[in-house]
């Protein structure tokens, strides 16, 4: 059964983005998979290396996340859902990437501080899983609770084209959250006519469900257009499709994740070629 994977440092963030990933679970019918990297130096004792203690250090790391997770499991609203652990040694792109390859993971679930800045598993690692794994990932501030019936906006320069799986994963999305409607923020404002209708109408063929609303961005600065559209609408879930040649790539080289959680509480969903 496809799962949502949930990467944890045990902070107040990845126990907010535990929560979210929880929920969506029950919606989307998905399994859950927490997940947490022991860095290889981590436990090690410079000066003396025990291998008795390293290994009693690793299992009590594994029986931690365990008891992380009991958390979640022992409320009544998630009963159903399976959850999973798996704390391995490695870093931390390492370890996800390696269960992504043997599971099949729908989803990655990545939490952040939100206004204070992105520090830790939450920002810097985020950051990097987005530029490492062509999944979707959804990165969560503190702030940013589940919504029963979100507001999606998606930025795309029409140029990128979704990759199928992610696709897949933002139609049952929209589906299981039943929504009316998703705005659509095209942020190249250069473009002709004729560009945005054929980018327009591709995009009515891959998401279903729902009726889109289109807006273009007409601000000189991409950013500014989109955090302008979120902080005057109604946006839950921020999508952004990323691409080594796109705009959006563009405005993850310039830290646009940090700026959009430095000045909002919105979580943002990326999504891949």
């Amino acid at each position: 059964m496809k799962q949502i994977l949930v990467a944890t440092d045990f902070s107040p963030s990845a126990s907010n983005a535990m929560e979210y990933a929880m929920a969506l679970a029950v919606l989307l019918k998905l399994e859950v998979c927490a997940i947490h990297a022991i860095h290889p130096t981590e436990g090690i004792n410079n000066s003396t290396y025990n291998a008795i203690f390293i290994e009693d250090y690793y299992n009590n790391k594994r029986e931690a996340l365990k008891e992380w997770a009991e958390v979640y499991t022992n409320k009544e609203a998630y009963k159903h859902i399976k959850v999973t652990t798996l704390c391995d040694v490695g870093y931390l792109k390492s370890v996800i990437t390696k269960h992504i390859k043997n599971h099949p993971v729908e989803l990655l679930v990545m939490g952040i501080t939100g206004a204070t800045g992105i520090t830790g598993i939450v920002g810097s690692n985020a950051s990097m899983m987005v530029s490492s794994v062509k999944i979707p990932t959804l990165i969560i501030p503190l702030e940013s609770k589940f919504p029963s019936v979100p507001s999606i906006a998606l930025a795309t320069d029409y140029e990128t084209r979704l990759s199928a799986d992610d696709v897949t994963a933002l139609n049952e999305m929209v589906k299981a959250f039943g929504l009316k409607q998703m705005h659509v923020l095209y942020v190249d404002g250069d473009a002709d006519a004729k560009h945005i209708e054929a980018g327009e109408a591709k995009l009515k063929k891959l998401i279903k469900h729902t009726e889109l609303q289109f807006n273009n961005i007409n601000d000189s600065s991409p950013l500014a257009g989109i955090m302008s559209f979120i902080e005057q609408n109604q946006t839950d879930i921020l999508c952004l499709v990323k691409h080594h040649h796109n705009i959006i790539y563009r405005l993850f080289n310039r830290s646009t994740v940090n700026q959009v959680m430095n000045r909002s509480v919105k979580a943002i969903l990326v999504l891949h070629e």
